[in-house]
Formats: C-alpha cells, structure tokens, sequence
C-alpha cells in the first residue's frame, strides 16, 4: 500500500517519512501500529497516534459517530495509559479502537483476564522483579537489547501461565549473545571490554599520545637517565616505549625514522609513525569485530524480534490488567443483536474515579429487554423499553450517567473489561453522544442534528446518548425536534438516553419509551444538594429550584440580598422553603448530637 494511501499521510507527511524511514519501513511501522517508529521520524505522536488508529482500525473509529463520542473515547483511553506498564505499552493503548467483531472482543477479555489472573497468582516477589525488569527496559528507551535483555530476565523467573507462556519458546543462550552482540557498539564504536585485542590497540595508542603530547620532557628524562650518545639514546627510547606502551619491538624500530635532525625530532618522529601504525591496526580490527558482532545479530534476528514481540505483548495485556484491577472492572456479557440491550448493575464513571472521591454512587440502569433481566435483579425492573426520557434535578448525575454508559459501550467496543459490578452491552454500528453545549443559534441546531441523525437513517445498530438537546434551540421548537428524535429512535430499533427538563411537553411518547427520574431529596447541614444519583425507572424527576433557592436565603450576605432571595422564595412555596431549611438545621443538630 503507497504512503499516501494511508489516512492522513498527505505530501508533506510521506516525504517526511520517506526521508528518516523509507517508504517500505514507514508502510511497515504503520501496518504494526508502531507510535515510535513515526514519532522517531519527526511526527508529532498526537499525529502519529490518528493515522494509526485509522490504519490498523478504521471501521472501528467509524462506529464513534460524532465528536462527543470520539472525545469520550480519548478520555477513557487516558485513563487507560495511566496504568501503561511501559511507554511502548502506552503508544499502543493509545491505538486501540473499537472493534468491529464479537469474536475480537471475546478474544482480547480472554487476555486481559487471562493476564489479571496469572498476574495475581504471583508472589510479590516476582511481581517486583517483573515491574523492576520493565522500569529498566523503560528507562533504556524500549531498545532491541533492552527487549532481549528484559525477555531473558522473564525467561529466568520461570514464568510459564497467561500471557508469560510464549516465554518458554524462547532460547535465553541464543538472546544472551544477541544481548552481548546489540550492546557492543555504541554511538557508531564498538565498546571496552568487547574485544581483548582491540582493547590492547586503543591502550597502546592512548599510551603513544600521551608520550606525544609530552616530547621535551620525555626527552630530557631520557638524558637525565645519563644516555648522551646516539645509540644510548636510542635503546634508552626503546625500553621506555616497550615499558610504557604496549607495542613490539618490531613495531618501535619500524616506526623509528632514519634520518632525524635532533633527539625532539626522533622521538616525535617516532611516535607519530607508531600512532598511524596503530590507528590503521584498530581500524581494521574494529571492522573485523564489527562484521563478526552483525554476523551474531543477523543469525539471531528471528530470535530477537520474537523475544521483542513477546515482552512488548506481555506489557500490553499486564498494562491492560492492571487498568482492570484498579477500577474493579469486571467482563462485559454481549446481548444478541436480535434483542439489542445496554445495562450495568452498580457502574462507575471513569473521570469520577480517578478523583479517587469514595462518595461517588454507583448506578444502575437498562434499556432493552435482556438488559433489564440483567439488571432486575440488582435494581428491580426498569421496564423492557428500548428507548429512556431521563428526567431529574439539576446537578443531579444525568450526564454523567450518560457519560458512563458512554464509557462501558466504549470498553466493551474495544474487548476491555468496564467499571461496573456486571454489565451486558449489543455491540453498535454507531455510538452518538452528543453532551450539552450551551450554544444557541441557528448553525449548531443544524450542525447537531447533521451530527446525530444521520447514523438513525440507516439500518446499523445505534445508541443514542443525548444530553439536553432543548440547550441549541427554543424550548417549542426543541420539544418538537426531540419528540421527533425519539420516536425516530424508537421506529429505527435503536437503543437511546435522552437527558431533559421537556418530558412532559413530549407527551405522548412511543410505546417502546419509558420516562426516568433522578431525584434531590433536600440539602445537607452543609446546605449542599442531596441526590440520589440512581434513577426511579418509570418515574417523572423534577428539576428542584426551591433546594437551591434555600440555600440562597441561608446564605444571603445581608438583608438586602437576603430579602430578594425571599422573594424567589414566595414564587417556588415559602412553606417548601422554610421545611427544607428546618430539615437541614434538624440534621446538622442530629449531626453534633
């Protein structure tokens, strides 16, 4: 395939690549998903990241079917890294899209768990050689000989289950050369201690400068020995290079020139000619070392990119796992197509959980027929409908509960485990979500439904998740639009959540549509909003203004302020006003009792 076929490889980007990579390297770094290998030629790695996710899974980022969606994507994909066991192992996280056949999800939660299990079943004492012998492969840039090196120290700690068992494939004698071979040479030369000869030159060499750099005083050490003549001199100078420098007898009197004006002259006659003689030595010795260390590489070439593969798959599926145990995420269960359903029993959004916040509430929710029986028994029935109308106080987790199924369908797309006690989810053709922008004119109600209605039109499998769609458009117009969003929905046999505070105006809703309600339930001594965050399925929630409008009155800064807020008061029921005060004052006192 020719680089510029390849999404958003345009002229300036193949050249680029061209140039650092070569048009067949560059084609192979993007066949394997390989962020490195485009970010080492000189792209960006937000860059690099979109065309190979594109490349290696294009039809899966066709299924994001609006913008809100692919940024939902992105997010739980950063979480996802933050638990990357290497930076090599984050590059390819960062790639991973949904997928596009049961099987290859069914495939990739074999491996996650298969990984989490042999994972657990670990001492602690191998766990930490295992994240010590990544640290050090990370701290070494990914390189060949760190792989090698890092898949021969797994390969010593005997581990044989899950994702560890392609270990025992690999020959520890065959990589230990190669290791040696990989680490011989560094910034172009081949390094100390590689090669005993090679070594004896570079001494002898350093030795002859460092005579070089110091003729006179060598030469008046010479005479304070007592040579005066000319013979004496000469074997004086020999012994000494002999003594200091490791070069033979017959290379001393080659490089001894025949005529020489004074005694400075022949001494530095005579070591640079020995410097030349040894510099030519070590050029040839260190190309002979050279091809025999290519040599060693070339006939392990099979052995070290199969050991790369194997320590590079191995952090990714541990990567994975561990992402899986610090959110408690369990195995999504795949509904059938023929009966589309999305539910979790006990669910927890993402963004939430990382503020590491212990009050966050879990919750329950279902739409479709097999997802309310796996839900029923968790949350009692939500009813059987396809399609839900969620309704409730303001601040009161509507969107983030949008976010959340958004987060799980998302997951499970791309075969990983989801943050929630169960969860059973129809994979889609196209996932909407579309949150709340507080925009209002004209071009974004058109923009949005060119954005959202589109994927109903056709006969994929879609979930809508909408958030409050009366936010781009007059409260009339929007209750229209919304009503017809629904129905449409329900005539497409969609799966769909729409947030917002026009239930009643979309009366009478299809058969296969429900209304749900989340509930405030009054404010704590701390006159904060008490909600509960699960919604009543079947029930109408209402937005609570007389909660707020109560805190404003407790909290007014003077009189004044104080008897405006009374007005509002008088508007949404005084008496309603003055209970929720009263209760929040009983509770604070309870609290101090």
């Amino acid at each position: 395939m020719r680089l510029e076929e390849y999404w958003g490889v345009g002229p300036k980007t193949r050249a680029r690549l061209v140039d650092e990579l070569g048009a067949e390297r560059a084609s192979s770094a993007i066949e394997r998903g390989d962020v490195r290998a485009l970010t080492d030629a000189g792209l960006t790695r937000g860059r690099a990241t979109h065309i190979l996710r594109r490349a290696t899974g294009g039809a899966g980022m066709e299924t994001l079917a609006t913008a809100d969606a692919r940024e939902a994507y992105k997010d739980v994909l950063d979480v996802v890294v933050e638990h990357a066991l290497t930076e090599r192992a984050g590059d390819r996280i960062r790639v991973l899209t949904p997928l596009t056949r049961r099987e290859e999800m069914e495939e990739r939660l074999d491996d996650v768990f298969d990984a989490l299990d042999a994972w657990n079943e670990l001492s602690d004492a191998t766990q930490t050689a295992i994240l010590a012998s990544y640290d050090r492969y990370d701290s070494n840039d990914g390189s060949e000989r760190a792989a090698v090196e890092t898949a021969i120290e797994l390969c010593d700690l005997g581990l044989e289950t899950g994702p560890f068992a392609p270990l025992s494939d690999l020959d520890p004698e065959t990589l230990a050369a190669a290791a040696s071979a990989l680490g011989a040479v560094e910034d172009g030369r081949v390094r100390r201690e590689v090669d005993d000869e090679l070594d004896r030159l570079r001494s002898a060499r350093e030795a002859i400068d460092n005579m070089d750099a110091g003729t006179n005083e060598l030469v008046e050490a010479l005479r304070d020995e007592g040579v005066h003549d000319v013979d004496g001199f000469r074997d004086a100078f020999e012994d000494r290079l002999l003594a200091e420098t490791d070069v033979t007898i017959e290379q001393v009197r080659e490089a001894m020139p025949r005529e020489a004006a004074d005694a400075g002259d022949f001494v530095g006659g005579t070591l640079r000619s020995l410097r030349v003689s040894l510099q030519s030595s070590i050029d040839e010795r260190e190309e002979r070392v050279r091809t025999d260390l290519d040599e060693t590489v070339e006939a392990a070439s099979e052995a070290v990119d199969t050991a790369i593969g194997t320590v590079d798959e191995i952090a990714l599926v541990l990567s994975l796992a561990r992402f899986t145990d610090a959110f408690d995420c369990t195995r999504p269960a795949f509904a059938p197509p023929d009966a589309p359903a999305v539910s979790v029993v006990e669910a927890r959004n993402l963004r939430l959980a990382t503020t590491g916040d212990e009050a966050v509430q879990p919750v329950t929710y279902a739409l479709g027929d097999h997802g309310v029986e796996h839900a029923s028994a968790a949350a009692g029935t939500p009813g059987t409908e396809r399609v839900s109308v969620l309704t409730g106080a303001n601040s009161g987790g509507k969107t983030t509960l949008l976010e959340t199924l958004c987060q799980v369908v998302v997951l499970a797309s791309m075969g990983l485990p989801v943050p929630a006690d169960s969860a059973e989810v129809t994979p889609v053709d196209s996932l909407v979500f579309h949150r709340r922008h507080a925009s209002f004119n004209a071009g974004v109600l058109e923009s949005t439904l060119k954005s959202i209605v589109p994927p109903l039109s056709g006969d994929d499998r879609t979930l809508m998740l909408v958030d409050e769609f009366e936010a781009i458009t007059e409260p009339g117009s929007a209750a229209d639009l919304l009503h017809g969003l629904v129905t449409l929905t329900v005539d497409r046999d969609a799966l769909g959540v729409f947030v917002t505070h026009l239930a009643e105006d979309l009366e009478p809703l299809p058969d296969a549509a429900r209304v749900d309600g989340i509930f405030a339930e009054g404010l704590n001594p701390d006159l904060e909003l008490i909600v509960d965050y699960q919604p009543r399925f079947g029930s109408l929630g209402r937005s609570t203004p007389e909660f707020i409008v109560s805190r404003l009155v407790a909290n007014a800064a003077d009189r004044t302020e104080r008897t405006g807020f009374e007005a509002l008061a008088e508007a949404v029921g005084r008496d309603v006003v003055q209970r929720t005060l009263a209760d929040a004052k009983w509770a604070e006192s309870a609290s101090h009792d």
